[in-house]
């Protein structure tokens, strides 16, 4: 009986060991095939061989962006209201100061939204690649006296930028139709860029500025492409590009339709480029006024090709004050239409405004080194202009294939005029006046062109 007792727990005691023993390795098993498990679901498949992505984090409402956790950084969330009523100013420059310290940045102007802007500074420097993503509408306060009362007025002013990037599908509009009825509006810019380099401005619509829509000065490396630059006819010095002491710069691509210069290059300005610009209506393309109050004027080195111009005032155009000092050379106008300009073709070293005085004097801005190629198209009053000093006659002036025929809006038309205007021609050439306008080469304008240049390269 005793010897059957302990059989009996002998073999429980057996069968708890490999009931132990089982449990284990299968404890070790599954241990296994959980690592191996995760080992794999961390590559991106499990056992079937299918990816098993992480699951995304959900996108966050528009104008919820978090500044600390991305590049973008949308004015709504700082505070704007974007309701054409109320002034979103600080909140656009609150925007701005955060993304200035963060490389590659996006400051984002919505759309579907009117964002009312007081005047306002953006100060660089900022990390590099910065952008204005404006797809909204940006508004300027419409009555005069909201403005501050200093003798420089400007809108939205960059300053010390670089390698900085304005783009996107909005409007920035400067409603400046109180400015135009007012004496005041001589020195309103919309968006002015000043001592800045790298600049980019593409895309964008600037409409109805006080006076001027985009300038420049002082800065290097400018690219505008793909700009739309409107406002009235009768809209009073409203440039739509202005360029001062600027070097390094492509204008292209763009429409521009204003009440004065469709673009205007001013003094100190270098290298800059043009080419397929639509301008209409305006006073054309311009290189000056230069020299004003015998100040010293230098600019050199412009190309302007594939130009269209219709309705304008005038097609491309040099003007110099008297008294002048310093030079223009090395310029190329190739590639021009008219349809109806008044006159296509302008040099004036005796340029004035009307509600200046000037007097006569001696000295003049030297001008030299201009070719004109292919312009073709209509006028209604006059195909060329050229007025030179006598003192500092133009010379080096090139007229080649240069078609130009009454518009039927014709106001009285005119021979062209080539005073004091030294260079060649090349066939074809109509009207036929233009074959005798200029006159062959002269040593004097050569010797005092090339005492102006001086005065230029001495960094004058």
């Amino acid at each position: 009986m005793k010897c059957r007792q302990c059989l009996s727990i002998l073999y429980l005691f057996f069968f708890l060991a490999s009931f132990h023993v089982t449990f284990l390795g299968s404890l070790v098993e599954a241990r296994k095939s959980s690592a191996l498990s995760h080992k794999k679901h961390k590559h991106g498949k499990g056992k079937s061989g299918r990816y098993c992505p992480t699951p995304a984090a959900p996108t966050p409402p528009p104008g919820s962006t978090d500044p600390t956790m991305s590049n973008n950084f949308n004015v709504l969330s700082f505070g704007a209201k974007g309701n054409e009523a109320t002034d979103d100013t600080k909140a656009l420059l609150e925007a701005w100061e955060a993304a200035c310290k963060v490389e590659g940045a996006t400051v984002e102007i919505p759309s579907g939204n009117k964002f009312l802007i007081n005047p306002i500074t953006f100060q660089g420097p900022c990390m590099p690649q910065l952008v204005l993503q404006i797809d909204g509408v940006v508004l300027a306060p419409p009555k005069v006296s909201s403005w501050p009362k200093s003798g420089l007025f400007q809108w939205i002013n960059f300053k010390w930028v670089q390698n900085f990037t304005i783009q996107g599908s909005g409007i920035v509009d400067g409603q400046g139709s109180e400015w135009w009825m007012s004496s005041q509006s001589t020195t309103n810019k919309a968006l002015r860029f000043y001592s800045s380099n790298g600049i980019t401005v593409r895309d964008i619509t600037i409409t109805n500025s006080p006076l001027c829509h985009l300038k420049f000065d002082n800065s290097v490396g400018i690219q505008v492409h793909n700009v739309t630059i409107s406002s009235p006819e009768d809209s009073p010095n409203t440039d739509g590009i202005h360029l001062q002491n600027c070097r390094d710069v492509e204008i292209h691509h763009s429409n521009i339709g204003c009440g004065d210069d469709c673009v205007s290059i001013q003094t100190g300005c270098s290298n800059v480029h043009l080419h397929h610009i639509t301008c209409c209506p305006g006073h054309g393309i311009s290189l000056g006024g230069l020299g004003k109050d015998r100040s010293i004027a230098c600019v050199s080195d412009i190309v302007v090709e594939d130009i269209i111009m219709h309705n304008t005032l005038f097609g491309v155009r040099i003007k110099t004050w008297p008294g002048g000092i310093g030079s223009v050379k090395n310029v190329s106008f190739s590639g021009i239409q008219v349809s109806d300009v008044k006159v296509p073709l302008i040099i004036d070293q005796f340029y004035c405004e009307s509600n200046v005085h000037c007097k006569n004097q001696t000295g003049a801005v030297a001008i030299s080194g201009i070719q004109y190629n292919k312009i073709v198209g209509t006028y209604s009053t006059q195909p060329i202009h050229f007025a030179c000093s006598n003192d500092i006659p133009c010379s080096d002036v090139d007229l080649i294939d240069i078609q130009l025929t009454p518009s039927p809006r014709n106001r009285g038309l005119l021979q062209a005029l080539c005073l004091n205007s030294y260079g060649k021609t090349a066939a074809p050439l109509i009207p036929q006046s233009i074959d005798y306008c200029l006159r062959d080469g002269h040593r004097l304008a050569r010797r005092v062109q090339s005492s102006h240049e001086k005065i230029c390269q001495l960094g004058y």
